[in-house]
């Protein structure tokens, strides 16, 4: 299910910046099945997918590998700024409102979007990798 504060997701700026807390990759993960999103470039995944072999098993293998790269660069910012957003709190920054949001809130709601984007490519990728070709396909 997916989070929201005070009527904002946590892809969303004003989520961070009216208090909406950190969410885990396991939700992150959890409300990218739960909208069925998968990802901005499925269609292009799913033609590799349909690939014959063996050019599909290695292009998906690598596909994969390039977004679990991408993936793990986006966690750690992702934990770098979530603790600058708590450090921030702690000093009472964000608890005079100020008229717009800062850095800090942008920067973490597009962090979490990349997180999101790369959680549900990876599944895609990963369902075309189960997938088991027809052995005598030509």
């Amino acid at each position: 299910m997916e989070q929201t504060h005070e009527g904002y997701s946590a892809g969303h700026p004003w989520y961070y910046y009216l208090g909406g807390r950190r969410l885990s990759l396991k939700e992150i993960r959890q409300s990218s099945i739960d909208r069925g999103y998968r990802g901005y470039d499925a269609d292009t995944l799913d033609m590799l997918g349909n690939m014959s072999e063996p050019k599909r098993s290695e292009q998906l293998r690598a596909k994969r590998a390039e977004i679990v790269a991408e993936l793990k660069g986006d966690v750690a910012r992702y934990r770098e700024l979530a603790k600058e957003l708590s450090a921030r709190r702690m000093c009472g920054l964000d608890d005079v409102l100020e008229a717009s949001c800062a850095d800090i809130h942008t920067n973490i709601s597009l962090k979490h979007n990349h997180i999101y984007n790369d959680l549900a490519r990876l599944r895609v990728v990963d369902g075309c990798l189960s997938q088991q070709r027809d052995l005598f396909e030509r």
